[in-house]
């Protein structure tokens, strides 16, 4: 099939909700398609794509009926991708209901993916529920505001790198440590977790218990001068002769 129009939607659809025992009509008062059964009113709005436009357009439609519909080609990529995911959240965030039409060569049809309904906002928040405090947890973790809000293809501050950045610079300063040596100096429970897996390649065990800071470390501690400052003010408060180095 060539280039698909909006017109090309309106049959299928059309057949999709009288064959539910619905009225169909295109075209009446600026409304692409109405569809009535008793007192029921419905109405859909078609595009050739699901854009800012056809969701304002809809949304204002919702003050006509409940049930508002908007109807696009049944899009190109997967349809179990994130993409697809994040269009029927927003869908289902605005109330509205989703219909993509298929095009094969034994003719189009209508599916109903999304109807119309209530968004319960506190379900949805209660659901996320452990992302924010995920979310939290990351804002106390950090110790500093390092990161530039819309920045792409630059490092991010995360409150994971700002606890590897404290254990080099303890390493660092102080030489050979052992994860426990290194907790009570205030590098967390994580510790022994973050030397192990040794995400960025900072440290290197010596003899088992025992770390101490990588040449990768200590030439990567220095593209962080803000944080690494800011932990070695706080090694410097620090009485060293409280703890046993190995």
């Amino acid at each position: 099939m060539g280039k698909i129009l909006e017109v090309d939607l309106f049959y299928p659809i059309q057949n999709y909700f009288k064959i539910i025992g619905y009225e169909v009509y295109g075209e009446v008062h600026h409304c692409d398609v109405v569809a009535i059964k008793d007192d029921h009113l419905i109405i859909v709005e078609l595009k050739r794509s699901l854009n800012i436009d056809l969701l304002i357009q809809a949304t204002k439609r919702q003050r006509l009926t409940d049930t508002v519909y908007i109807a696009i080609p049944k899009p190109k990529f997967s349809l179990r991708t994130k993409k697809w995911k994040d269009i029927c959240y927003l869908v289902r965030r605005l109330e509205l209901g989703l219909i993509v039409v298929s095009f094969q060569k034994s003719g189009a049809f209508a599916e109903v993916k999304i109807d119309p309904g209530p968004f319960d906002r506190n379900k949805s928040m209660q659901f996320s529920k452990k992302r924010r405090e995920n979310l939290i947890k990351e804002i106390k973790g950090r110790h500093g505001d390092y990161n530039v809000g819309g920045s792409t293809q630059t490092k991010i501050m995360t409150a994971y790198k700002e606890n590897c950045i404290h254990i080099a610079c303890c390493l660092e300063h102080f030489g050979p440590l052992s994860p426990k040596n290194l907790r009570e100096l205030g590098t967390g429970d994580k510790t022994p977790s973050i030397l192990h897996k040794n995400y960025y390649g900072w440290f290197e065990r010596v003899k088992r218990g025992t770390y101490i800071i990588s040449e990768k470390g200590k030439n990567e501690l220095k593209s962080y001068p803000e944080t690494r400052n800011y932990y070695y003010g706080i090694i410097s408060k620090t009485e060293t002769s409280s703890f046993n180095t190995p």
